[in-house]
């Protein structure tokens, strides 16, 4: 599936009845019998269904849905917001058509009368205001969303709830607070950013019949169980641990030895054929306590136990991962710039290493071999000189342009984590949840990230890939022995066995 913005897909409805030739009366009837199909699975034939329409797209798709439902035998009152004048086109066509077979419309220009409707109402579906809402609500649509969000009844939004906008970079938004959205067509940008996606409630997509050759200029898409299963890769009968690739981990220090430890750990359990982890001489013992299976490199130490500047032949490595637990001391910046800016094989940058690679950005763009970084929101905010706030507003927006300018792929985690290639493609991920909040997940995932690296998949399939196995461990650990509360990285290292066995 693409994700849109609310301009993309307006450019995709025209593409649809202009360039193919599908009118706008059978798009809006292919939408509203989509979500009358939906709605039924959630509403039994003995409630009373308020069904509330706007002008626009939104309004119309409202309509088919009414008179669906009516035609199916379930009681429907239709609420028109706007006024008789404003319902115009395709969608006062398919409102003609309610009204035909019997269906009756109170025409109200006051949200606040609403108040009766509802008490009288056991669901509520929201076709007020479709994918050009932006900015403040003006009545009656604020004292209409204001009372729906009051009414304690289940309510379904029409492919995006009303005062919710399509696109992400909003803030102080006053929209419906759906349970369930019914999405048309293609998944919008505001549904993966943090500042509206509880909105949404939960959702699912409709096939509507618009190409999807018609979103494809897009250049984002959803990354879930499928496109997963599509691209892990099998392994096969003969392969050996050389066909799974060397991974060199560089990290840790005298005080911080769990973050590498984990990243070791993950990168075994990820599917590496092979792993060395380098670091200081007191770390080795530690991780070599939970990962038997890795090899070890000893590393120089400075006086506080960091590692310091030093030559690191690579050359017999498949992929390096750098900057888990290593601290911030200025030699071990100084190694990190020069280990990334000599290796010739994929480098995945993390956790410290991000801090020291800001002190010299030009590195990543003189690179010739993949780069890869993984920065949450704080570091991303490190990294570009954006705040945090905004960089939680417009993910999409600041990784595209980040990615391209350094010719980096970029792992910008988060509720959503964002997958960009160095072309600005992006690939959302729709696993996990919020026992990742966590110290320690971020180390679990690059370990994971590394060993996809080295598996047969392109970099970005294989960042894609490590991201939902990551979050689908998650999710398994917490619908069975865990809770989001007590969930460790640990957990979720230990739960990609599982993972790895429902792929299969």
């Amino acid at each position: 599936m693409h994700i849109v913005t609310a301009k993309e897909m307006y450019e995709a409805d025209r593409y649809a009845m202009e360039t193919i030739g599908i009118e706008g009366k059978l798009l809006m009837e292919n939408a509203g019998r989509a979500v009358a199909d939906k709605a039924e699975e959630r509403m039994t034939k003995t409630m009373r269904v308020l069904v509330v329409c706007g002008s626009g797209s939104n309004g119309g798709d409202g309509f088919v849905i009414a008179r669906t439902l009516l035609d199916r035998g379930y009681t429907v009152r239709v609420f028109q917001l706007a006024p008789d004048g404003k319902i115009t086109g395709d969608a006062a066509y398919h409102k003609r058509l309610y009204q035909t077979i019997g269906g009756k419309i109170e025409r109200r220009e006051s949200g606040a009368s609403l108040a009766v409707a509802l008490q009288e109402s056991d669901a509520v579906i929201d076709a007020m205001l479709g994918i050009g809402a932006t900015g403040k609500l003006r009545p009656p649509y604020d004292e209409a969303v204001e009372r729906i969000n009051q009414a304690d009844l289940p309510v379904i939004s029409v492919d995006i709830p009303s005062g919710v906008p399509a696109d992400e970079g909003h803030d102080g938004i006053t929209g419906i607070k759906a349970d369930h959205t019914v999405i048309v067509a293609e998944p919008k940008q505001s549904l993966f950013s943090q500042q509206t996606a509880s909105y949404y409630g939960s959702w699912e997509v409709v096939d509507i019949g618009i190409p999807s050759r018609a979103c494809a200029d897009s250049g984002r898409y959803v990354w879930g169980m499928e496109e997963t299963q599509s691209h892990l890769g099998e392994r096969g009968r003969f392969s050996h641990k050389g066909s799974h690739g060397k991974a060199l981990l560089i990290g840790g220090s005298q005080d911080m030895p769990g973050s590498i430890t984990l990243t070791t750990k993950a990168a075994l359990r990820g599917g590496a054929g092979l792993v060395t982890t380098g670091t200081v001489p007191p770390v080795i013992p530690s991780i070599a306590a939970h990962c038997a299976e890795a090899t070890y490199l000893s590393l120089n130490a400075d006086d506080r136990g960091r590692i310091a500047l030093q030559d690191v032949d690579v050359s017999g490595y498949d992929a390096l991962a750098i900057g888990m637990g290593m601290g911030r001391e200025h030699t071990t910046a100084a190694f990190t710039r020069k280990l990334v800016s000599e290796a010739k094989i994929p480098v995945l940058v993390d956790a410290d290493g991000l801090h020291h690679l800001k002190q010299d950005m030009d590195i990543l763009k003189q690179r010739r071999h993949p780069s890869i970084l993984t920065p949450h929101p704080g570091e991303m905010a490190m990294l570009t000189g954006y705040g945090i706030k905004e960089i939680i507003q417009r993910p999409f927006a600041i990784s595209r342009q980040f990615a391209i300018e350094y010719g980096v792929y970029l792992v910008l985690k988060g509720s959503f984590t964002i997958v960009t290639d160095p072309e600005g493609n992006q690939w959302v991920n729709t696993s996990g949840n919020a026992g990742l909040a966590k110290g320690g997940s971020g180390d679990a995932l690059s370990g994971i990230l590394l060993a996809q690296v080295m598996q047969q998949q392109s970099i970005q399939q294989a960042l894609s890939i490590g991201c939902y196995i990551h979050g689908m461990s998650a999710d398994q650990q917490v619908a069975g022995s865990h809770s989001v509360h007590d969930l460790t990285a640990s957990d979720v290292i230990d739960g990609l066995a599982s993972v790895f066995r429902t792929l299969s």
